[in-house]
């Protein structure tokens, strides 16, 4: 059993460690300098970040340090975390990107998700007529989306930012190239994924060096990635859409490079040249609520997220969530989750392939006819069947009920503020812990396999699915990057990771710091509960040791345990000028919150 070695540790007592475990360090591994110590809230001015890594949250800081904005810090923290958290998020995914301009008052977002490609269909995971296992699908090249992580660095970028992407990769570089520590997150999700990455080569050699597990202590080098950046920063992303990149994953996609010795069905996928090269990202406007006085801003399908936490946001706010006992306060916001994810699963999919109606989902007059559907004294049985947004008939519901289709629980969120006062809230991802499995040999980073967010076939095939695969669609994401303002300046952003539970973790941290008066860190670290229009609630360890189960179970609440739901991060914008970074206390061993200037109590 090995200690648990945090990354706050720097690289000389890293060793020591590893040597007290018989474990032998890569040579020349010892030149780095101590780094501070990893904490969860951070105080103080000329901005902030707010990761679930330290190196990351440290390239944020120094971007902010020597002159960059909100964006440059966000681009630089995001590209370290494609080192340090490869199973969570890296250049072979996608995301969602929302910025708060400080001199306009503004507040934007683009679309950075992955696109199937152009000769997908509706039967892309359908084999005589059935739906292909989801292992299947995920362990796949018939996976795999266009990736839109690059692209997403450069419209931001070259939209908001102050600085070139060859200097904003730097600290990243640097990191895949001289190593960060490993923990035991990292060692244990590496021991979820080492059946699959052994079955593949180049994920074996990256991560199993030795076909062994990467020792807590140790150091974790990716030379690979590390000039992946190099050529991206000199050559630009076009490099990895239309250059020798490109070959690259457009060739491990179509002929997955699998073990011979490995004896799992690895599907090829039909990415082409064409459909990278006629990858675009989309700049957009943001969902839009107004919740207490406040104006609650999230993301625009093709993500639910911004549709689905307003909808919620719209039928609490009719419930005086202040004054409500523990109880009552739980129970209305698993029944108002319940609603919105049957809404969402009914109308929510890419509005380029589906007739979203966005506006009418975040409309008080469509929340306020499926709120009066909660009781006090009774529990809506799921799956619920959803509302007709645009003709909405008081309590009633539009249509056949469906359960909520698969989603998986990973991805990676972060926050940034600067000293002029420009936020970022950016949700990123592969999909699955260790995304398809199938690392780009010679290029260090996995593939995502962001299709198999799409329903592989109807729930019901009652009910129109808007999620169903499509040329060159974007699958329905729950990603939730979120920025609240009060008199059009912003007073906190935050996020998180956890597939369809990003939704109730935002929502949850929302209402707890908005409503229960919880300081941002501890409404990040409360135990959670996540309704997602299912028969069960699922519930962390201290909710299901608490006697508040006992009082939701006698009202007709049904629960399951689920050890670990979300990683949120956030910033928060002070009365007095100072910004507070909030991570999490102890999901994924914790998170890093950081301030260029700590000053002042939090």
């Amino acid at each position: 059993m090995h200690r648990s070695v945090g990354r706050n540790m720097s690289i000389v007592a890293a060793l020591a460690v590893v040597a007290s475990l018989g474990a032998t360090a890569p040579a020349g591994s010892a030149h780095r300098h101590p780094a501070p110590p990893k904490s969860p809230v951070a105080v103080g001015y000329g901005g902030a970040v707010a990761s679930v890594d330290r190196d990351a949250s440290a390239a944020g800081i120094e971007v902010l340090r020597q002159g960059g904005n909100a964006v440059d810090a966000a681009v630089a923290t995001a590209a370290a975390l494609g080192v340090t958290e490869p199973y969570s998020a890296g250049i072979g995914g996608g995301g969602y990107f929302v910025h708060y301009d400080a001199q306009k008052r503004t507040v934007r977002t683009i679309d950075g998700r992955e696109t199937a490609p152009r000769s997908a269909d509706a039967s892309l995971f359908l084999e005589n007529g059935k739906p292909i296992s989801f292992e299947e699908g995920v362990t796949s090249g018939l996976g795999v989306g266009t990736p839109g992580t690059p692209a997403t660095w450069e419209r931001a970028l070259d939209t908001w930012g102050s600085k070139p992407l060859r200097t904003l990769l730097k600290p990243a570089e640097r990191l895949a190239r001289d190593g960060f520590v490993v923990d035991s997150t990292f060692r244990s999700q590496t021991a979820s994924n080492q059946a699959r990455f052994a079955d593949f080569p180049a994920s074996a050699k990256l991560f199993l060096p030795g076909g062994e597990l990467p020792v807590v202590g140790s150091v974790f080098k990716n030379p690979d990635l590390a000039r992946t950046y190099e050529k991206l920063g000199r050559k630009g992303v076009g490099e990895l859409y239309r250059g020798e990149l490109a070959d690259d994953i457009v060739r491990t996609v179509r002929k997955p490079p699998v073990d011979p010795q490995a004896t799992r069905t690895v599907r090829p996928g039909d990415l082409t040249r064409k459909d990278l090269a006629a990858y675009r990202t989309l700049q957009q406007k943001p969902t839009k609520a107004g919740y207490r006085g406040l104006d609650v801003y999230g993301m625009a399908p093709s993500s639910s997220g911004g549709t689905t936490v307003a909808q919620a946001l719209n039928m609490l706010e009719r419930t005086d969530l202040s004054r409500a006992s523990q109880t009552r306060y739980l129970h209305r916001l698993i029944e108002a989750s319940r609603i919105a994810f049957a809404d969402r699963g009914r109308w929510v999919g890419d509005p380029a392939f589906e007739d979203v109606p966005t506006k009418e989902l975040l409309s008080q007059r469509f929340a306020d006819a499926r709120g009066c559907l909660i009781r006090d004294d009774a529990v809506l049985t799921s799956p619920v069947a959803p509302g007709d947004p645009r003709n909405p008939a008081r309590c009633g519901s539009g249509g056949t009920a469906a359960p909520t289709t698969f989603e998986g629980e990973n991805t990676t969120h972060l926050t940034t503020a600067d000293k002029w006062g420009n936020v970022v809230s950016y949700t990123l991802t592969i999909e699955s812990t260790g995304g398809s499995g199938i690392t780009v040999p010679g290029r260090g980073f996995l593939l995502n396999n962001e299709l198999t967010d799409f329903s592989f076939a109807p729930a019901n095939p009652a009910v129109h699915d808007p999620n169903l695969p499509g040329p060159g669609k974007r699958p329905r994401s729950s990603m939730s990057p979120t920025i609240v303002l009060k008199d059009g300046k912003p007073l906190l952003a935050l996020g998180s990771p956890g597939g369809a539970t990003i939704i109730t973790t935002v929502l949850q941290s929302l209402t707890g710091h908005l409503d229960r008066g919880l300081p941002l860190v501890d409404a990040i670290a409360a135990p959670r509960a996540s309704q997602r229009n299912a028969a069960t609630t699922e519930i962390e360890p201290d909710l299901w040791n608490s006697p508040v189960r006992g009082e939701l179970e006698a009202l007709g609440h049904a629960f399951r345990q689920n050890p670990e739901i979300g990683a949120a991060t956030g910033v928060q914008r002070l009365p007095d000028g100072r910004w507070l970074a909030a991570a999490e206390k102890v999901r994924r061993g914790g998170g890093s919150a950081m301030v260029v200037q700590p000053g002042g109590r939090s």
